[in-house]
């Protein structure tokens, strides 16, 4: 069980980050938030996949007055995403939004981030700031090499001094590398520095496939030495897939118990089913569930029975038959065309009943 680094709780909207508060999964969308009406179908596709908040990019005025309407239609907490110009932040904390996305250090004056901070206590709105390793300021890169750990930290407390020196203290932090040990490296030195709650992620990860095997080990090795308190997998690809990753990350680690586990045997030659038709039809019509089950899909008799018996649900396959288990208790056997049905209603009938 990993054992997590006590760090101060800030709240964006009803989700509490930090604290001792459950890991947080974030995403980020993809439509232009000028257009209001995709952005809401892509954000109510990621409440549908159990995101727990939403940043979105506000790149110009326009975009800034999309967000009231927005904010308007969904649920879950929104954190508008700003660069440079403070004016869009003060429109945005009007629109509603939970939490600002800003460095400080990239804003022109201390009196306009002087405004936005009073803007942000007024409404009790935190504010994560950091660094991303293609935006370490030249300063620190000269000064370090490159973009490195400490070049990374070092630019990040910079804008953590700015808001301190204001009198702001509700501030979320991000570290992140494209490049998992400069990351697992920045993300402990950080740790060991402050105790701001740590928004973890591995930036530009990549692609579907690639990305979320870099994201996974990258964002699974920081959290297992008890570092990080909300986390973003970022992939080139649809949003929802990076909900997917995510939790899946956070259940492989305990670190959350909110989506069923399906354990499934790679195959081999005494396989007698079609056991990855029928994995992958388990997943699916389980991937909505909210409960902590594990479930086993087996395809031979040396491990098969061993691991559905272990297993709260399982079946162990035969030749063209599965054997139905129950919290390690026998049930009956089936034919290949029904073990998904009868796998999955034993699942939700038990789930449903509060078995």
């Amino acid at each position: 069980m990993v054992t997590r680094n006590e760090t101060r709780r800030v709240m964006v909207g009803s989700v509490p980050i930090g604290g001792g508060a459950p890991v947080s999964v974030q995403s980020m969308t993809n439509t232009d938030t000028r257009d209001a009406d995709a952005t809401i179908k892509q954000i109510r596709r990621l409440e549908a996949a159990r995101v727990d908040i939403v940043r979105v990019a506000v790149p110009d005025r326009e975009a800034a007055h999309a967000l009231a309407r927005i904010r308007e239609a969904v649920d879950v907490p929104l954190v508008a995403d700003i660069h440079f110009n403070h004016e869009l932040a003060l429109l945005s904390i009007e629109a509603g939004v939970d939490k600002l996305r800003i460095n400080p250090g990239n804003i022109d004056s201390r009196s306009k981030v002087a405004e936005i901070v009073s803007a942000a206590k007024d409404r009790g709105i935190p504010i994560r700031i950091g660094a991303n390793s293609g935006s370490v300021p030249q300063r620190f890169l000269d000064k370090y090499g490159g973009p490195t750990p400490q070049a990374l930290v070092e630019s990040a407390l910079e804008h953590v001094a700015i808001l301190e020196s204001l009198g702001f203290h509700d501030i979320v932090i991000s570290i992140k590398s494209s490049d998992v040990s400069t990351a697992t490296e920045a993300y402990e030195l950080i740790a060991s520095k402050v105790d701001y709650p740590l928004h973890v992620g591995i930036t530009e990860a990549g692609g579907l496939w690639f990305g979320t095997v870099k994201s996974s080990v990258g964002i699974g090795a920081i959290l297992s030495r008890g570092i990080g308190d909300t986390i973003r997998v970022s992939l080139t690809a649809d949003p929802v897939e990076e909900v997917k990753a995510a939790r899946a990350i956070l259940n492989t680690l305990r670190l959350r118990r909110d989506m069923v586990n399906v354990i499934s045997c790679p195959t081999c030659g005494r396989t007698q089913v079609d056991l990855a038709k029928i994995a992958a039809q388990v997943e699916s019509r389980l991937a909505n569930l909210s409960a902590p089950v594990n479930v086993a899909v087996m395809g031979c008799i040396v491990n098969g029975p061993g691991e559905a018996k272990e297993a709260d649900y399982g079946v162990a396959c035969g030749k063209g038959s599965g054997l139905l288990f129950r919290k390690g208790e026998r049930l009956r056997t089936v034919p290949e065309s029904k073990i998904v049905d009868e796998l999955v209603e034993l699942v939700l009938s038990d789930v449903m009943e509060g078995d």
